[in-house]
């Protein structure tokens, strides 16, 4: 007799809806349905033209985030293009405090990017991170910048 483990990938979305009533008045009277579809929104508005590829991005950088607060100290690093999610997170801050609460126990995750970037190889090692903790990963994302890492700098506690 064989048991079979039955694993189930985390869904971004849920993920982010979840927060929700941390910080109700981000959708509160916006004509926007929940925080999934205000952050692709904000992306549209700004950084991406095509809604699949904003929801792509943005599912990857809740990924990331998510992975860099539940597994501290584990070197860590995106491309330009993920790295896009990440920054539409981090930049609506009263979202980003309430994953804060949620995935960091309570504590603001620093986000301190190094000035150079990487090319060691460390995209890639994080999108198998991603993978492990659960996450579908989007590899045509992560292979684009594979090579070209904007790696966080670990000198700042508690940093991604």
């Amino acid at each position: 007799m064989s048991t079979a483990v039955q694993t189930r990938t985390r869904d971004p979305r849920i993920i982010l809806n979840a927060v929700q009533g941390r910080v109700p008045h981000l959708v509160a009277g916006v004509d926007v349905a929940d925080l999934w579809e205000r952050e692709v929104a904000l992306l549209l508005r700004d950084y991406v033209a095509v809604r699949s590829l904003a929801e792509r991005v943005l599912g990857q950088g809740i990924a990331y985030l998510i992975t860099a607060m539940e597994c501290p100290g584990v070197d860590m690093g995106v491309g330009k293009t993920v790295d896009v999610g990440v920054h539409q997170l981090v930049l609506d801050t009263p979202l980003y405090f309430a994953l804060c609460e949620e995935y960091n126990g309570g504590r603001y995750k620093h986000h301190a990017p190094l000035i150079e970037r990487r090319r060691d190889g460390t995209v890639m090692r994080t999108a198998e991170l991603l993978r492990k903790n659960g996450f579908a990963v989007d590899d045509e994302l992560w292979a684009v910048d594979a090579s070209d890492c904007s790696p966080c700098d670990d000198k700042v506690p508690d940093s991604h």
